[in-house]
């Protein structure tokens, strides 16, 4: 199974994500631009570009990098109580015919800041209900014509999308990447996700999840090829293992100043809960795993970081690849330098 390299576009409204350098045109066409031609020229597959409220709006953002580029391929976090989910699958076909088939798929479940845009998620369990209508809804959409679906949550009529999304080998449309640790979400991705992206755990918690969504892809009757696995995680690479440790030790020490924002959603999701609670077990575990930028604000990839040399970080990805993970979504910042550092340093021993 090929592997697949993947980077973050930071499309926020406020500069200094995560320790970004703080400029006025953060979030300019320009300089979005200048990350996803960077990411084409360092070795990368694309980004993932994330959702909520009050950041700049993720498909927009992701079909203007798309126009800009040649090859990036943008993986568009998308919430179903954001989008009906007609109306995504014709937004993402004709975005995927248009690009010749480079679009990837976040769904994402978690919170939000629902009442601005007129959404009710209700309790976790009719939140994933409904996730679960959704992909349904937009894979039949993007594989069928004349389709009628009716569900608790969502319903179409003889409905078919044009034009359709581009069929090449094995794909039949953009893959679907899903994040999730509850139990709702965990039967979500194990019936329904293509690829079922983990946080930065141990590896005994990724090999024991994916060993666990396994086997509930075969108890609940998968339907679909096979659940692949990714890993969304920071990785901060330097020259030397020594260099590499000093540089995250201060990185953390600013977080402890409060010099980062802190994310606010960091105690939500069951996902986040158990990255948090990784802490107690030590401040670094496996080999190079850190935990402690989780006491201090980092929050969803930025709550444990991989750190050291490529060759050290490249030895830790290459164990969680034998665990069976096949997509790796990976940053550190400031975001364009560490675009060209780790595409020249760290893929090459990835892809060797």
């Amino acid at each position: 199974m090929s592997l697949e390299f993947l980077w973050y576009v930071p499309n926020q409204a406020e500069p200094g994500h995560r320790g970004d350098a703080v400029t006025a045109n953060h979030n300019s066409l320009e300089t979005l631009t200048a990350q996803a031609k960077a990411l084409e020229e360092h070795g990368w597959g694309g980004a993932l570009i994330g959702t909520g409220w009050g950041r700049p709006d993720t498909f927009t953002v992701a079909t203007a990098l798309a126009a800009q580029t040649t090859t990036f391929k943008p993986l568009i976090a998308i919430r179903p109580g954001y989008w009906r989910p007609a109306n995504f699958a014709s937004a993402a076909a004709t975005l995927d015919h248009l690009t010749g088939g480079r679009v990837l798929v976040n769904i994402v479940s978690g919170k939000d800041n629902l009442a601005a845009y007129g959404d009710s998620e209700g309790d976790q369990a009719h939140r994933y209900a409904r996730t679960k209508e959704f992909i349904q809804i937009v894979r039949r959409l993007w594989t069928e014509g004349n389709v009628t679906y009716q569900g608790r949550h969502f319903g179409v009529t003889d409905s078919t999308v044009a034009p359709r999304t581009v069929v090449r080998g094995e794909r039949r449309h953009p893959r679907l990447y899903f994040g999730g640790a509850s139990e709702a979400a965990e039967k979500v991705a194990a019936t329904e996700a293509d690829v079922q992206l983990f946080w930065g755990e141990p590896l005994d918690g990724v090999a024991e999840r994916i060993e666990r969504l396994r086997r509930l892809s075969e108890k609940l009757g998968r339907e679909h090829p096979p659940l692949e696995f990714g890993l969304r995680i920071t990785t901060l690479v330097r020259d030397t293992t020594e260099q590499a440790w000093t540089d995250a030790e201060a990185k953390v020490v600013e977080m402890a100043k409060g010099s980062s924002t802190r994310d606010l959603n960091r105690h939500a999701a069951v996902g986040q809960q158990r990255l948090l609670d990784l802490a107690a077990r030590g401040e670094v575990l496996d080999d190079n795993l850190y935990t402690a930028p989780g006491k201090f604000g980092g929050g969803g990839a930025g709550t444990t970081w991989l750190v050291g040399s490529a060759e050290d970080v490249a030895k830790s990805l290459r164990n969680y690849q034998a665990l069976g993970i096949t997509h790796f979504v990976l940053s550190d910042t400031p975001y364009l330098p560490e675009i060209k550092r780790q595409g020249d340093r760290l893929l090459p021993l990835l892809r060797g």
